[in-house]
């Protein structure tokens, strides 16, 4: 008797919570026929920039397509898509019948009856050990507009989760584009740098042999070298720039850095555009995936306002249930003869039933009004979000335009600019050389040179940049 009893016990605390023999590995690979409604990838890993992974020389259209592939966020927001599916089946699920088994084993204290007597003198079966199994039905046959309301928000918040999952897409190809033009820009720069330097070095080299044949003062080669070491400075500066922009695209990628292997191919190209935000704006509020998923999350937490408002009206179920009861070998007892109990068994009696349940609240203590006001006040802040992402949407877009117009405007001075440094560096060099000019003016229009070059990339860069956000903030196509 005590070894059941510690049995039991140990029953009763040990196994409830070992009830899933393999648990869920954390930081393991969700299979992707977990995935509900959607194309879920290959779960997303960094993965080493190998030949066979990344091209030699990556063009925009490649690394676009590479981030689009492994991009971590955007696997787990399409993750995020498959999971509001789910919620949608679920939704949907309560409309259907419920059935379920319920078995029990019951040992009593004093016998008791294995089923109740169905006419006059019938002979009952007494037991302190019985067993019970039957299956339940349940169908909802009036909920009150509860669950077709929470199918219609789990809908729309499956499409503004889908929705949300495009916003970030356009987000990742407008961050990518943007460090792809940096980089391209950023190798520019690093170029003059790097031809001004040898320029500067040969100048030196120059300067050295007419120091010696004292045709040139000292001050003059000190000034030079000065020079140097400050473009040695910068080139250093410019080529950190540079590695730090390739492993912030290596990122956005979803690949692991390898400088050796992350070659970069392409042009910054200019165009004169002219937009208008009367025209973009109301684009921008038709196509931006971000505004179609706010509106849908109003939609949707109107029907959660339907939701809670239907705990006021009856839940009318249909239910039924089909079963036994049965015991073991027991001494039967016949009411007129009770001194002479006879053993048989085991003994099963099968019953069955089949109703419809009204639940009516009646007094809840101000819980479903409670819930109402706080759906009531969660629509009122969705619809507030809603209006400043209007706004949001509208300030972006006119922002753009400008930042277009800009830089624009800075490539074309830019531009001009260069012709006229060379023009003096030309100059001032031939001056040196005929012995009209003095280093301190070669340097400077060197200097000057180098500037107007590296202004003139990040100007093409900021450019291409600009357009860029300019079609993530209208949401769609410029055309």
């Amino acid at each position: 008797m005590h070894g059941t009893i510690i049995l039991a016990i140990l029953y009763v605390f040990v196994f409830p919570g070992c009830v899933l023999l393999q648990p869920t590995e954390p930081f393991g690979p969700v299979p992707t026929t977990k995935a509900t409604g959607i194309a879920v990838p290959a779960p997303s890993q960094p993965v080493p920039a190998k030949e066979e992974a990344v091209p030699e020389a990556l063009t925009l259209e490649r690394s676009l397509e590479i981030a689009l592939k492994n991009n971590p966020e955007v696997a787990a927001t399409l993750w995020d898509v498959s999971a509001a599916g789910a919620k949608v089946d679920q939704a949907k699920a309560a409309r259907w019948p419920n059935l379920a088994y319920e078995g029990n084993y019951t040992k009593y204290l004093n016998s008791r009856p294995l089923f109740e007597a169905r006419y006059n003198g019938q002979t009952r079966v007494f037991s302190k050990q019985q067993s019970l199994g039957s299956v339940l039905l349940k169908l909802p046959l009036f909920t009150g507009g509860r669950i077709i309301n929470e199918i219609k928000a789990a809908e729309l918040l499956r499409l503004a989760e889908e929705n949300r999952l495009s916003r970030t897409r356009d987000e990742l190809v407008f961050n990518v584009s943007s460090t792809f033009y940096g980089i391209l820009s950023q190798e520019k720069v690093v170029d003059s740098v790097k031809f001004s330097l040898q320029a500067m070095q040969e100048q030196r080299q120059k300067m050295a042999k007419m120091v010696e044949v004292e045709k040139a003062a000292k001050v003059d080669l000190l000034r030079t070298e000065v020079r140097v070491a400050d473009l040695v400075q910068s080139l250093e500066k410019e080529t950190n720039v540079l590695e730090i922009q390739k492993r912030l695209l290596a990122n956005l990628m979803g690949l692991d850095f390898d400088k050796a292997r992350m070659k970069f191919t392409g042009k910054l190209t200019f165009e004169k555009v002219g937009y208008r935000a009367e025209q973009l704006v109301p684009r921008a509020l038709e196509l931006r995936p971000d505004f179609a998923a706010a509106k849908e999350r109003v939609e949707s937490q109107a029907r959660r306002v339907d939701v809670a408002r239907a705990g006021h009206y009856p839940n009318i179920n249909l239910v039924g249930a089909y079963g036994y009861r049965g015991t073991g070998v027991v001494g039967i007892r016949d009411d007129r003869n009770p001194r002479n109990p006879t053993e048989r068994g085991p003994f099963y009696d099968d019953d069955g039933q089949i109703g419809v349940t009204v639940t009516m609240p009646l007094f809840e203590g101000g819980r479903i009004s409670a819930k109402v006001r706080e759906e009531f006040s969660a629509l009122a802040a969705t619809q507030e979000r809603l209006r400043k992402l209007n706004l949001q949407v509208r300030q972006e877009v006119e922002t753009a335009i400008l930042d277009v117009d800009s830089s624009s405007e800075r490539v074309k001075a830019t531009e001009k600019a260069i012709e006229q440094a060379r023009e003096s560096l030309r100059i001032e060099t031939l001056k040196y050389n005929l012995g009209a000019g003095t280093i301190t003016d070669v340097l400077d229009a060197q200097t000057a040179l180098l500037v107007t070059e590296t202004n003139y990339y990040r100007a093409l860069a900021d450019f291409c940049s600009a357009l860029a956000r300019l079609k993530l903030a209208v949401g769609g196509d410029l055309s």
